[in-house]
Formats: C-alpha cells, sequence, structure tokens
C-alpha cells in the first residue's frame, strides 16, 4: 500500500538537542518515522527525517498537514537553520542487488578521483546510497555505500579508475560477515616491518649485494622461493648467533603497525604473522606486538654459529597458506573471514587460500592478483577497508589513556 510522506530537511549549526526539537514537535503529529539520516561536516548539519502518514493528511496540535508543517518551519526558525519539506509518496522498497562497500584512500584524495569513481559507479547502473568519511589524515578514507552492482564488474571497473587517479579503491561485499570476529594473517618483511630480515643478517655477513639481488628476484616471482632461501641461507654460513640480538634492535616496524594491531585486538580479532624470514627474529616480534600464531623459518645454529641451513620444512609460497588455514581452523573461523596481507609472489597462495587479500605497498604481479591493494605507506590504514574508522580507534586510545597517535 502507498503511503504518502514528508521529506523534512533541516541544515545549519550543528549543536545539541537538534535531532530531538524536531522529533519532539513531530510527535505530536499521528505519522511514522521511515527513514533517518544525519551527517555533520565541519560544525554544519544536515538532518533528514522522512515520515509517512497512510490516507488523508495527519492532523495533530496543528489540526492538519498545514499544522505540522508550521510546527516545523518554528523549530528552523528557533535554531537559525534552513529547512526544506518535499512531499511524496511511498511504497516498500524492493531491496536492490549487490549491496557493496566501496572504500576510497587517497593520500591526498583530489576532487577528480571522487568524480572518476563516482562517475563508473553511475556508469554500472549502481547508486551510491551513503557516503561517509572514515579518515582524514595522514590517508584520507572516504566510504561509499553502493547498491545494484555486479561486485567483480565493478572492482574491475575501480581498478582502472583507480590506477588513472592514483587512489586506492577496494570493493567488498555488505553483510553481517564485515563486522564478524576475523582472523588476520600478515606477512613480515616489508610489511608488518620495513627490513628485509635477511638482508639484515647479509649486511653482518658481508654479503648484502648478491643476497639483495635474489631477494628481488625471487619476490618479483621470477625465481622459486625455497630455491632463493636456500641459496641466500647458505650465504650465512659461520655467522655467529650474536647477530640475531643485533638485528631485533635494527627492525623497523612499518608506520601503523602498532596502531592496526593493538586496534584489531580490542575488537577480539586474532592476528597471525607468517614470514619467510625466521623466528629468532619474528618470536620478538610476537612477544612485543602480541600475536596470536606465527610460523617461520628456523636457521640452525652449532656451537653458537649458523651453518647456512634451515631446519624443518620450509615456509614458502605454499607453506604460508597452510599456516593460513592451520590458524583459521585453531581460532574457529572459516576461511571466508580471513584476511591475508603482503607484498611478495610468495603471499598469492595465501591470498588465495583468504577472505580478502590485500596487496600492501607490492609488486605489480602481486597487486593483480589480490582483491584490493593498499600503497599508502601506512599498515593502520587497512583498519578503513575492514569498516573501522580513524575516529573510532583514536576514541579507544583516550579511554586507554594513550595519546593520539600520528598513524
Amino acid at each position: 500500500m502507498n503511503q504518502r510522506t514528508l521529506l523534512i530537511t533541516l541544515t545549519g549549526p550543528d549543536r545539541p538537542g537538534v535531532t530531538s526539537r524536531l522529533f519532539s514537535v513531530l510527535a505530536g503529529f499521528p505519522v511514522v518515522v521511515a527513514d533517518v539520516e544525519q551527517v555533520v561536516i565541519r560544525g554544519r548539519l544536515t538532518l533528514g527525517v522522512l515520515v509517512a502518514y497512510a490516507g488523508g493528511p495527519p492532523t495533530g496540535t496543528g489540526g492538519t498537514i498545514g499544522g505540522l508543517w508550521t510546527a516545523v518551519e518554528q523549530v528552523a526558525a528557533d535554531l537559525d537553520m534552513d529547512l526544506e519539506i518535499a512531499t511524496g509518496t511511498t511504497s516498500k522498497e524492493k531491496r536492490r542487488r549487490g549491496r557493496l562497500h566501496v572504500t576510497v584512500l587517497g593520500a591526498p584524495l583530489l576532487p577528480a578521483a571522487m568524480a572518476g569513481i563516482s562517475g563508473r559507479i553511475a556508469a554500472s547502473g549502481a547508486n551510491i546510497d551513503r557516503i561517509e568519511r572514515l579518515s582524514s589524515y595522514p590517508v584520507t578514507c572516504i566510504e561509499l555505500a553502493v547498491s545494484g552492482a555486479d561486485p567483480q564488474a565493478l572492482r574491475a571497473e575501480l581498478a582502472a579508475e583507480a590506477a588513472a587517479q592514483q587512489v586506492d579503491v577496494a570493493v567488498q561485499r555488505s553483510g553481517l560477515h564485515r563486522r564478524a570476529k576475523r582472523l588476520i594473517v600478515m606477512d613480515v618483511d616489508s610489511t608488518l616491518i620495513q627490513n628485509e630480515v635477511i638482508e639484515l643478517l647479509a649486511k653482518h655477513a658481508g654479503c648484502l649485494d648478491e643476497v639483495a639481488r635474489v631477494t628481488d628476484e625471487a619476490m618479483r616471482g621470477e625465481l622459486d622461493f625455497a630455491e632463493s632461501l636456500v641459496r641466500r641461507v647458505a650465504l650465512l654460513e659461520g655467522l655467529s648467533e650474536e647477530v640475531f640480538e643485533k638485528v631485533v634492535k635494527e627492525v623497523v616496524l612499518t608506520p601503523g603497525a602498532r596502531t592496526l594491531v593493538r586496534t584489531l585486538k580490542r575488537l577480539d580479532y586474532r592476528f597471525a604473522i607468517v614470514s619467510g624470514g625466521f623466528t629468532q627474529i619474528t618470536d620478538s616480534l610476537v612477544a612485543d606486538l602480541g600475536i596470536d600464531y606465527s610460523a617461520a623459518n628456523t636457521l640452525e645454529v652449532l656451537d653458537g654459529r649458523l651453518t647456512g641451513r634451515v631446519v624443518g620444512e620450509i615456509v614458502d609460497r605454499p607453506g604460508k597458506a597452510r599456516a593460513l588455514e592451520r590458524f583459521a581452523a585453531e581460532a574457529g573461523i572459516p576461511l571466508s573471514q580471513t584476511v591475508a596481507i603482503g607484498d611478495g609472489a610468495n603471499d598469492l597462495d595465501m591470498f588465495a587460500a583468504a577472505g580478502l587479500g590485500i596487496a600492501f605497498n607490492a609488486k605489480p604481479i602481486v597487486r593483480q592478483a589480490a582483491d584490493t591493494a593498499v600503497n599508502v605507506p601506512y599498515l593502520d590504514s587497512i583498519l578503513y577497508l575492514l569498516g573501522i574508522s580513524r575516529d573510532e580507534v583514536e576514541a579507544a586510545d583516550a579511554e586507554d589513556g594513550m595519546p593520539p597517535a600520528l598513524t
């Protein structure tokens, strides 16, 4: 059954009590609330309320629809706000297919980028239902709720536009799963940390150039990782085990790493690391950050010196995927609720196994294979892809008595 409606929009300076005042007036009339939306930008409020009524015009303290109109006009005048009222009809809305979240990251985010993204969405026949800012620094992040789109087709369209506009865009399905507990599984070297641990070790062994060359070949997918690891570790033979303590001190976390892990742990997410590096280093990261699960290679040490060999099964490209699956089983989390984050070719099997694969400042072959890519240098930007805003992060830090983080 169609119902008659009034769309009431108040715009003006934000202050306490605006919403309460409007609804108190509406309470005097036999109308029902059909929809409400409110946004505040730079201290300026826009409040939209859609009310519906069946049959003839509503009566109340003012007697007619004119009375409601007059009462709302008085609210606007008292609050020094602009008012717009539109009449119409509505019927029960059919649920639009393909409800998605489109997340746009830019540093800076220019109008041309938003024009290009929104234009592609419109050209696909989809509709933007809501827009929300998740962060204004150190990157700007805007999230769009979109309906009526095929996710795969829209993801391809927006990936092309993102490349042209030099921004990052993620397309994910809406639904309860976005708020469900997840398992985050992250690569270590050049992802959680800014270093390549084997290169730090190689520097102490005097073979940095040769190790770096082999590392680059492996990360580009030009060389099997297991083979490259064996070749690089062999060059470390004879190095004193005292080097581990030195390298731990040289490791530098990626900006935003602590914020990312701390925030996800607050939300009861499980956090894991998988590394082609070495337990002698990753164990310190586990203890420092409170990481739940970890998998890495172990360098063999005899009589206080590295033998140039790895102990046990090598954690390579398929090994990372197996570790993700094992961690998910231990945590009781379905694979569809796992998120894999990495930068190299040896992360690709892990991406394929996870519900969401995120390439972080990755090589081209990795960006193409991932569900989405983040190319800003702040690891906590990944929080925005999970629907977590900067304001929510800072509010939680403040409750714990922590100073605001720069990233």
